[in-house]
């Protein structure tokens, strides 16, 4: 029991490697740009405030967005998704997998799940003990179900999902234009000092004197633009890769497998039109998109669904040939409720689109359109 304490401790200090050399970076080329490239290399006063000012505000947002993301406590369900003591202890005493499932089915019922496994089961988690909610997965590295995970970021040594997801984004975004502003704006200094050192070293100049020309701030220039773009081109792939996900309303895990319905896997399952998608991580108020502060839509718990193919726990269209008739009866059943879900989003207008979905849902139910066609003779 001891050594497997020590070694999950060992385990989750080792996680933070990647965040310390990532935080010794960043405070590295706060040095570099400030002092050694703003304070004793530009000569211009002017150049410097303009360049300090926007440096600054890049690398609060940056550092701010960074911060958010590896604080931020990932999400978990809720007491709902826990089976009933009772329930519970009947699931654990059960050894087939039918029986099982049978009392999963019966817990369901209640809650809102509209996903299932590959083989069209209850998706439980045995490790936490709750039936997982649509989108939501277990993470090995932390060791608990996260409410719409996407990945776990060593970079971060954090889970990403339904509560930091947007700040992941975001970090993603300041950092690239963190990268960005320092290459663009070293790239004058680092072709002044580059063609300097291979002009002394092409005239076989002393090694006191090429030592001289290459001081530290020649040094921290150079070294901060290799580095800066090292990171853009790493971060700019990554960076597009998941302001795709969030246009297609997709998680990394979904990229790779895509969600099961009742009707059938669905890889668009949860897309709702590219601007409906893009305010499901950024919330309504655009005013605070660019902030790192949670505007995200919903609990993370259940999520709007776009129309899917009918059903199949629902009355579907039959057709009844009648003696001598070829009888054709259509029953237009309502739409189920997965795929009515939250289609309207904006709260200006959930009233109004609830009272108009409710009617038509009362008058699709109460109608019942028989076509007879009489067969020639």
């Amino acid at each position: 029991m001891a050594p497997t304490h020590v070694l999950r401790c060992c385990q989750r200090g080792l996680a933070w490697i990647p965040v310390i050399f990532i935080a010794l970076v960043i405070c590295w080329s706060y040095y570099a740009y400030v002092v050694e490239l703003c304070v004793f290399t530009i000569p211009s006063v002017g150049e410097k405030v303009v360049y300090l000012i926007f440096f600054h505000l890049s690398f609060v947002l940056f550092v701010w967005s960074y911060w958010k993301t590896i604080f931020t406590k990932p999400a978990n369900p809720s007491k709902e998704f826990c089976l009933p003591k009772n329930e519970k202890e009947r699931y654990e005493k059960e050894e087939r997998p039918e029986s099982q499932q049978e009392i999963l089915w019966r817990a369901a019922t209640i809650l809102p799940l509209y996903t299932r496994t590959g083989a069209g089961a209850i998706r439980y988690c045995d490790r936490c003990q709750v039936i997982k909610p649509d989108r939501c997965h277990h993470c090995s590295a932390c060791d608990m179900c996260v409410l719409k995970m996407d990945h776990h970021c060593p970079w971060v040594n954090n889970c990403v999902g339904f509560s930091n997801y947007k700040f992941f984004i975001l970090f993603l975004a300041y950092s690239l234009l963190y990268c960005l502003f320092i290459a663009a704006t070293v790239l004058q200094y680092f072709i002044k000092f580059w063609t300097l050192c291979r002009r002394k070293a092409a005239e076989n100049c002393p090694k006191n004197e090429l030592r001289d020309s290459q001081s530290t701030a020649k040094f921290h220039v150079l070294f901060l633009f290799f580095v800066a773009a090292m990171f853009c081109i790493s971060i700019l792939s990554l960076f597009s890769y998941h302001l795709w996900l969030v246009g297609k309303n997709r998680s990394t895990i979904e990229a790779f497998r895509a969600p099961v319905f009742r009707t059938g896997s669905d890889k668009n399952g949860f897309s709702l039109g590219f601007r409906k998608n893009i305010t499901q991580v950024f919330g309504d108020q655009k005013k605070y998109w660019l902030l790192p502060v949670f505007t995200s839509q919903g609990d993370g718990l259940t999520f709007p669904t776009r129309l899917v193919n009918a059903d199949v726990e629902q009355p579907t269209v039959t057709l009844h040939p009648e003696p001598n008739k070829s009888a054709v009866e259509v029953t237009v059943s309502p739409l189920s409720e997965s795929q009515n879900r939250l289609l309207c989003n904006e709260q200006h207008a959930d009233s109004e689109g609830n009272q108009v979905a409710n009617n038509a849902l009362k008058s699709a139910a109460s109608e019942c359109h028989v076509v007879s066609m009489e067969s020639e003779s």
